[in-house]
């Protein structure tokens, strides 16, 4: 599933199309992408108006229309954004398509699992300002990891920094990255971190952030051999760091790549 930085790449696609007038919406509108909008509203609302911006939020988009319209969109585990010709044609598994005046913005989703939110305001949708702060916001602190760990002291690691409530946009491989770089086993319980392993957390939790934006949110670029990231998607993998066989297994339900050596559980 797209985290963090893949979605913030996603999001860029579609800013081509910012000033761009909407001049027809196509859409599949019996599939699963419309399970939480009205695909005929989508495309009555939509057309016409203009794309004026969008944010992110940790694994979810929004885009802006002209004169108070927002479409929330997740991509789930297949769904990707693109920018095309003006003239393209959609195909399959092009369930959303906004034809504007000089470009096609396309949302693609073989399997399904992304969705639609559609909301008609001038406001932000309270759904969206409510939402808890992202891992490079300032309302992101020392404090608010301790009481997300505290929270949930008797769950892995693993299992807490995949909790979207805490820490909107970290998914299995940054989750991986986060607590090798923290020398921090997935499957310590939350309650067990404290003090300078406390901080440590914490600080890595934004450089990881930090540094997927940078190398993939910006221009999909291939992360350096000195990350966990080339080197945990297979059995087989040796860290980068001690030169030892990485280990993978499911931990809090996830595949988990780890360094036993370096990630030690007493």
């Amino acid at each position: 599933m797209p985290e963090l930085a893949e979605v913030e790449y996603y999001r860029k696609q579609w800013d081509t199309g910012v000033g761009e007038r909407i001049r027809a919406v196509a859409v599949h509108p019996d599939k699963r992408i419309f399970r939480e909008c009205n695909a005929a509203q989508l495309v009555t609302e939509l057309e016409g108006r203009s794309l004026c911006g969008s944010l992110t939020h940790g694994k979810q988009m929004l885009f802006e229309f002209s004169d108070g319209a927002w479409l929330r969109l997740r991509l789930g585990m297949t769904g990707n954004l693109s920018a095309a010709n003006k003239d393209y044609e959609p195909s399959k598994h092009d369930h959303l398509v906004f034809e504007c005046d000089s470009v096609a913005l396309v949302f693609n989703d073989s399997r399904q699992f992304g969705s639609c939110r559609l909301h008609i305001g001038k406001e932000l949708p309270s759904w969206w300002s409510s939402l808890p702060p992202q891992i490079l916001d300032p309302r992101f602190t020392l404090e608010h990891c301790r009481e997300a760990l505290r929270r949930r002291s008797r769950s892995p690691l693993k299992s807490i920094l995949l909790d979207q409530s805490w820490f909107p946009g970290i998914g299995n491989w940054m989750a991986d990255e986060i607590l090798w770089r923290t020398a921090l086993h997935p499957a310590l319980l939350g309650g067990s971190i404290r003090g300078s392993a406390l901080k440590s957390f914490f600080n890595k939790t934004i450089e990881v952030a930090r540094d997927a934006l940078e190398v993939i949110g910006t221009d999909w670029g291939t992360p350096p051999t000195s990350w966990l990231f080339p080197h945990r998607w297979n059995d087989g993998g040796i860290c980068p760091s001690t030169g030892e066989p990485l280990v993978r297994e499911t931990i809090g339900g996830r595949t988990t790549c780890y360094c036993p050596t370096l990630q030690t559980l007493p």
